[in-house]
């Protein structure tokens, strides 16, 4: 039985996941999935019912991207993504988990947009889109004109910013991070162009409208 990897196509999560999985050369089975629409089953494989689900060979799931990525890594496949040092790990971990908060951001305007118009909270639009703004902000202030966010090579916090930097110009297609932060948008289209990341592109998926 090979891996085998619950995704939804325009996730950032999962894109983060299907990328280390490619720079590390392990074969695997994508499992398209929307867990938002009625029929879904990530709920069981993930109480959660979030993906990226990674189910292991004999069968038990690993979930939540940063933990499968922790997992990948004690595979003893090459690249090592996420350093040993402690000091240096810390700081990798804490980019990930910012980039991921400007991805759950933006999920969650978009579900949000899903709702019936007259139930829409424009007050709840206008906080996690500040969240977005200064998470970019934040990004862009840590890597100042660097090549990789920490180190001198490609670890997990690039994979997971470079994801977060796709994300929103997917799915929110009025901020002008690229402009304001122009560091960054170099940085992007850099990772855009590896073969991990070309392989993986968001890809739109329907999402049944929420009441």
């Amino acid at each position: 039985m090979t891996l085998k990897l619950v995704i939804a196509k325009p996730s950032p999560f999962a894109r983060k996941v299907r990328i280390v999985l490619r720079e590390k050369w392990i074969d695997y089975e994508e499992i398209m999935d929307v867990p938002w629409n009625p029929g879904t089953q990530a709920p069981s494989l993930n109480p959660l019912g979030k993906i990226p689900i990674l189910i292991c060979e004999d069968g038990h799931t690993v979930f939540d991207s940063s933990v499968i990525v922790e997992y990948l890594e004690t595979l003893g496949q090459d690249p090592q993504l996420i350093p040993n040092e402690p000091a240096e790990r810390v700081k990798v971990r804490q980019i990930e988990a910012l980039a991921d908060g400007v991805s759950d951001a933006v999920v969650l305007i978009v579900l949000e947009s899903k709702r019936r118009a007259d139930l829409i909270s424009q007050d709840w639009l206008i906080r996690q889109r500040a969240k977005v703004d200064a998470g970019l902000k934040a990004l862009a202030d840590i890597l100042k004109g660097k090549t990789w966010f920490v180190g001198d090579h490609m670890s997990v916090a690039d994979i997971a910013a470079a994801c977060a930097l796709a994300y929103v110009d997917t799915r929110i297609r009025d901020v002008a991070w690229r402009t304001e932060h122009p560091g960054l948008a170099a940085f992007s289209d850099k990772m855009e162009t590896r073969p991990s990341f070309a392989a993986t592109r968001p890809e739109p998926q329907d999402i049944v409208p929420l009441n």
